[in-house]
């Protein structure tokens, strides 16, 4: 049954139809689109990522009707498709789900499945909004770069090793090497902050430590993407 109807609804296409199913998968990619938007959690998003997931749909659909469930035009399709290449660099897993759904809602707007295509976009753009209020996309973890130098003689590592556990989660010594003809020691340590208050506070007391210099805390957050 499924397959006739198949057939059917592509054999039988006007133009009104075809023009409807076009509008139809602009409406699902300017939807997933918006969605994207406002759920991006990067410093910048790209402009043109944003128009493929509208033109996607549209793109889609269109090839669904031209196959017309005819096997011949598919293969047809398919080695037009084989002589372009689509090379795209996606920085986020996140971004190639997305493309996927806009490419799958458009295939049912071509085949005029509009009860899949509805369904399908409210409950994928239903869980993204969900998924970016809770827990799981929310970032608990701080990863930082901690550098400073003090005298080599003196309890001065042991204060900072005290200030280092109260307001990290971990931390590791990743470099240390001598000045001034080691009188003083520079220390690198790679730091996971227990949360962003705890860089301030983390700052203030290390420099209230007695002949520390070159004091430097790079932090960046697990969930930015540069």
């Amino acid at each position: 049954m499924g397959i006739d109807a198949f057939n059917y609804a592509t054999m039988n296409t006007s133009f009104w139809t075809s023009l409807q199913g076009v509008c139809f998968a602009f409406i699902v990619g300017s939807l997933l689109a918006l969605t994207y938007v406002f759920t991006y959690e990067g410093l910048s998003y790209s402009k043109n990522f944003i128009q493929s997931l509208v033109l996607s749909p549209i793109v889609s659909a269109i090839a669904m009707m031209a196959i017309d469930g005819s096997l011949a035009r598919g293969i047809g399709m398919m080695g037009a498709f084989s002589i372009l290449r689509f090379r795209s660099n996606l920085k986020d897993p996140k971004d190639m789900f997305f493309l996927f759904a806009s490419l799958a809602l458009g295939i049912s707007c071509g085949v005029f499945a509009y009860s899949i295509t509805i369904s399908g976009v409210l409950c994928f753009c239903a869980v993204i909004f969900i998924l970016s209020k809770t827990p799981l996309s929310q970032s608990t973890q701080f990863d930082g770069l901690l550098r400073f130098n003090i005298p080599s003689k003196g309890n001065n590592q042991e204060s900072v090793a005290g200030i280092l556990s109260k307001n990290c989660r971990k931390f590791a010594l990743v470099t240390l090497r001598d000045l001034a003809q080691g009188q003083r020691v520079d220390y690198s340590y790679q730091v996971k902050l227990k949360n962003q208050k705890q860089q301030a506070q983390l700052i203030q007391e290390l420099q209230a430590i007695e002949n520390l210099e070159g004091l430097q805390l790079m932090v960046q957050q697990s969930s930015t993407d540069i």
